[in-house]
């Protein structure tokens, strides 16, 4: 488990094809590594991965055809959003998230707020399945970031960036056109569930 919460920004260095899934290798800048090993779950662009190599500040991963088919991020000198897994005594800053990425959004735009604190609004495309799990005042997950939504309107939702969030995850970075990674929030999909039975 996560929480959305951005521990550190690292960067894609490689991606070896593997079978039909790819290695991938990341520079983890200074996310602390000091005691992960082999087997350790890291959430790598809101993507939940297992170490498979450990050697100095980089990292490696496989990752299966079933997710490079739903993810997106994982491009050589893409910068990515990272986050240890969540341990019982730590303090939960966003909202529980599974590190299973639900599906590609795409940006609409992420453009600066009026009044100048460097405040941005993002806006998103989400695939129609996923539209009816997002809601107003809800949790979502945009390549791995906690985010609260503000407006739904069909499959379009948006939300606020504050400044800090913009300076310590690849947020700031987004684009029109761009892809993203998305998870809804846990509880609205097992209602969801919960209610087709």
């Amino acid at each position: 488990m996560f929480t959305g919460i951005v521990q550190a920004v690292g960067r894609v260095l490689a991606r070896e094809r593997r079978g039909d899934g790819a290695r991938i290798t990341v520079d983890v800048g200074a996310l602390d590594i000091g005691d992960v090993a082999a087997g350790e779950s890291i959430a790598v662009a809101g993507c939940c991965l297992t170490v498979v190599e450990a050697r100095g500040r980089q990292l490696a991963f496989d990752v299966s055809a079933e997710t490079l088919s739903c993810t997106t991020g994982f491009a050589v000198d893409r910068a990515v959003n990272l986050e240890r897994a969540l341990r019982l005594a730590d303090r939960l800053g966003g909202h529980l998230l599974a590190g299973h990425v639900d599906g590609i959004g795409t940006v609409v735009r992420c453009d600066a707020l009026p009044g100048g604190d460097g405040s941005r609004v993002l806006e998103i495309d989400a695939p129609l399945p996923l539209a009816r799990f997002i809601a107003a005042k809800g949790s979502i997950a945009i390549d791995g970031v906690s985010l609260t939504v503000n407006h739904v309107d069909g499959p379009r939702f948006a939300m606020n960036l504050i400044p800090h969030t913009l300076a310590v995850t690849t947020l700031g970075e987004l684009a029109a056109g761009e892809a993203v990674n998305l998870e809804v929030d846990l509880v609205a999909r097992y209602l969801a569930r919960l209610h087709e039975s």
